[in-house]
């Protein structure tokens, strides 16, 4: 398993090496641009990133943005596997309250304004997840990062549509 060297590493290397997208922007298409170059885990954000990218996009949302870059080497004690399954999804509160924001588990996204959630891609356990960030909004809820290769927001009309007919794994109310 890698140790706090490998934090620290892709820290140095996210600082050093890699230019950071710009600072307070929301990010969509993590397989795309400046983020899809970031170090997380023993992969780059294009893979595996996209818990750490929810997070940052959340805290922009609150208007308290941090850099991606130390977004990730927070939340690098949360990997799964050496990060090559990107992070404990039952962590982003903790890493949301390390950076100021309480944001609760949830069971429903009703009366929320916003929210992240993470589900299956496909069948559970036999798939992969993904996290994403959201905002209810009249026309329905917008959706940030919700493909890889895709750099703009979606607008769905509910989480089913988000997740597809499967339940959701968790949801963090943001606020």
């Amino acid at each position: 398993m890698f140790s706090l060297a490998s934090w620290r590493y892709n820290l140095k290397y996210n600082t050093e090496k890699v230019q950071q997208p710009e600072f307070g922007k929301m990010i969509n298409g993590q397989g795309m641009g400046l983020v899809s170059k970031l170090r997380y885990g023993i992969c780059t954000m294009s893979f595996n990133g996209c818990e750490v990218i929810a997070v940052h996009n959340a805290l922009v949302y609150l208007g308290q943005p941090k850099e991606l870059k130390d977004i990730a080497f927070y939340m690098e004690r949360f990997r799964l596997l050496m990060g090559f399954f990107g992070c404990n999804v039952f962590t982003l509160g903790l890493a949301l309250k390390h950076f100021g924001a309480i944001c609760p588990r949830i069971s429903s996204t009703d009366g929320t304004e916003a929210f992240i959630v993470t589900f299956w891609t496909k069948k559970p356990f036999l798939s992969s997840i993904h996290t994403v960030f959201c905002v209810n909004t009249p026309g329905g809820i917008k959706v940030y990062n919700r493909y890889n290769n895709v750099d703009t927001t979606y607008l769905c009309k509910d989480v089913e549509e988000i997740a597809g007919k499967r339940p959701p794994i968790a949801i963090y109310k943001i606020k």
